[in-house]
């Protein structure tokens, strides 16, 4: 079985989440202690006990995420013998995924991948004030379709195709008024449904150009290393495994589309049968089954995933 193990983004979030594997593995707990110190949070108990408003906080869900991530990644390969090297042709990761996915390849430590995610959170928070920007989900449309409303709709504003997650589910990201004009534009068209996503800013979109200029400054300052599985990357459906690379494409992220439809296909393409989610919740699992219905799809999320998994 040709695996790639990819990796959740924000909306995964949950109350409890990690709190199993914490319980069930001590290196588990090592991941989350050296996440708590390199940001001198208790994220942890954040996690595990909430609040949720508080969790969902763009600056807290991401490198909480990440964390999860990564404790499967290593329970898989200390507790259960696997090599990542060895088990998976590729990993990829959704927005902030993709640095759950260098983390557990090796190319950024725990420590950084933290510290940067936490920086992520609060400047695309920062970059555009509450209530200015929105994203907006249209259903039934595929990544052409949603593109043309978003440029219709856009008239001297931002308004584009944010992410291509699977068929007939793009979200569009920009202005709010922007976004809105699009939602009419889509009903008008005879789209199934638009509707507009609870989220705090208008992520991966040219106004988060602020936040790319921060991660850009963190970036350069951040050790990267070649990654031992080689990187899709969001922006270009395609790999990657040159270090001077990866650190341009996860900025160029930022304000840039998320091609994972793409990214799936382009894995299928290459071979790979089974994409493996190591983190919280199984938002990709379900994406992977809508893109290519030949592609099987687990998620790692919980001890019992975890071992079913191995003796697999």
């Amino acid at each position: 079985m040709i695996r790639a193990f990819v990796f959740p983004g924000q909306g995964s979030q949950a109350v409890g989440m990690g709190r199993d594997l914490a319980d069930a593995f001590a290196t588990a707990r090592d991941v989350f202690g050296e996440v708590d110190e390199a940001l001198k949070q208790k994220l942890s108990a954040l996690m595990f006990e909430g609040p949720l408003d508080e969790l969902t906080l763009t600056e807290n869900a991401q490198p909480a995420l990440m964390a999860v991530s990564v404790a499967v990644a290593r329970v898989l390969e200390k507790d259960g013998g696997l090599d990542l090297a060895k088990a998976a042709r590729f990993v990829a990761g959704h927005s902030l995924g993709e640095y759950s996915a260098l983390c557990a390849a090796g190319a950024l430590t725990l420590a950084d991948t933290a510290r940067l995610l936490k920086l992520r959170g609060q400047s695309m928070q920062r970059a555009v004030p509450v209530g200015v920007g929105a994203m907006a989900a249209i259903i039934g449309a595929d990544f052409e379709a949603a593109r043309a409303i978003a440029q219709d709709a856009a008239q001297g504003e931002v308004c584009t195709a944010a992410n291509d997650n699977a068929p007939g589910q793009v979200v569009i990201s920009g202005h709010k008024s922007a976004v809105e004009r699009a939602i009419a534009i889509a009903a008008e068209r005879g789209f199934k449904r638009a509707v507009l996503l609870p989220v705090s800013a208008p992520f991966h979109c040219p106004l988060m150009q602020p936040a790319a200029d921060a991660m850009a400054e963190a970036l350069a300052g951040t050790a990267i290393q070649a990654p031992r599985v080689p990187l899709v990357a969001n922006v270009i459906a395609s790999t990657v495994t040159d270090p001077a690379e990866i650190r341009r494409l996860l900025v160029e992220q930022v304000t840039g589309s998320v091609r994972w439809r793409e990214s799936v296909l382009f894995m299928k393409e290459q071979g790979v049968e089974q994409l493996v989610e190591l983190g919280a919740g199984k938002v990709l699992a379900g994406m992977a089954k809508r893109i290519d219905k030949d592609m099987t799809a687990v998620s790692l999320g919980l001890p019992a995933d975890i071992e079913s998994f191995l003796k697999a």
